[in-house]
């Protein structure tokens, strides 16, 4: 039986946690077409008879922009020192450029054993994959590279079994039945965040942060949640709310009917909106509203 934990990075937007989801065959992570969209380590956890893979999904890389995005780029690069094995997501669709290349370099260089997702494929042309997994390799990056299409679910048992072989042998490092280390209070805030980056354009989702204040289970077996949603500037809440309170009610409603659906119960969602002016620099609101700096 072969066991171990596996950091899943890459760019920003590459398909990491898509393709952790449909892998562990749950939702363990949030997905949007925006940059950011994860902020946090999220383990995702694939059991079959053969093994276990422990799936740590990091940040998006991505240019640090504030102490929020700082933080994250950290928690990637701490997460990639603690870990079996690298599972580097590239975006085939996006080609192959010298950033992507010094990027899988990067990360092959720290010694740990590395395979390539090169994700996207079934939005591509497939004449194009030769000539990229050529490119890689004549740069000098030595891992495999198994292209794959997460929403069609192409190529992913070569994948798996490619991820497999990195592994150490060793038992299940978590009961079979678990697929996530985050609570139920946390993917709520999650699901809450994405309906967010879906609803909204520009800087909106990117300055928003998602606070559960009371998640309970009423005696009539509905979930009982209150949350806020905090953004940096007062234009901001107002975007947030639409005129009329229309846009929240819609991305509460939104958020609702998968809160429901991850619960498997009712949801009665209250929703409010709060500025905190530039927060994703000032580290004491970081803290506050959940962002730990792991270093």
């Amino acid at each position: 039986m072969k066991s171990g934990t596996v950091a899943v990075i890459g760019r920003a937007n590459a398909g990491k946690s898509t393709l952790i989801n449909v892998l562990v065959g749950e939702k363990v992570a949030i997905t949007s077409p925006k940059p950011q969209t994860t902020r946090d380590r999220i383990l995702g956890i694939l059991t079959k008879e053969e093994g276990q893979i422990v799936f740590a999904d990091t940040p998006g890389i991505y240019r640090q922009r504030n102490e929020l995005t700082s933080l994250m780029m950290r928690t990637t690069e701490n997460t990639a020192k603690e870990v079996d094995a690298i599972l580097f997501v590239h975006d085939g669709h996006a080609g192959v450029t010298e950033g992507d290349l010094a990027l899988m370099k990067k990360y092959e260089a720290s010694g740990l054993p590395m395979l390539i997702a090169y994700t996207k494929t079934d939005i591509m042309p497939e004449e194009q994959i030769p000539g990229d997994v050529k490119k890689i390799f004549e740069a000098g990056v030595g891992a495999d590279v198994c292209p794959v299409s997460a929403r069609k679910g192409k190529n992913l048992k070569r994948l798996e079994k490619a991820i497999f072989a990195l592994l150490p042998e060793g038992e299940y490092l978590y009961p079979e039945d678990v697929v996530s280390d985050k609570s139920e209070r946390f993917m709520i805030a999650e699901i809450m965040r994405e309906k967010i980056l879906l609803k909204y354009d520009k800087e909106i989702p990117h300055g928003a942060a998602v606070v559960v204040n009371r998640f309970e289970t009423r005696e009539d077996g509905v979930a009982d949640v209150n949350l806020d949603i905090v953004c940096e500037k007062r234009n901001h809440k107002a975007i947030l709310i639409g005129k009329q309170g229309k846009a929240l009610k819609e991305t509460a409603s939104f958020a609702r009917k998968d809160m429901e659906k991850f619960l498997g119960k009712k949801v009665f969602l209250t929703v409010y909106v709060k500025v905190r002016e530039d927060w994703r620099d000032k580290g004491g609101m970081l803290r506050e509203l959940g962002y730990v700096d792991e270093e």
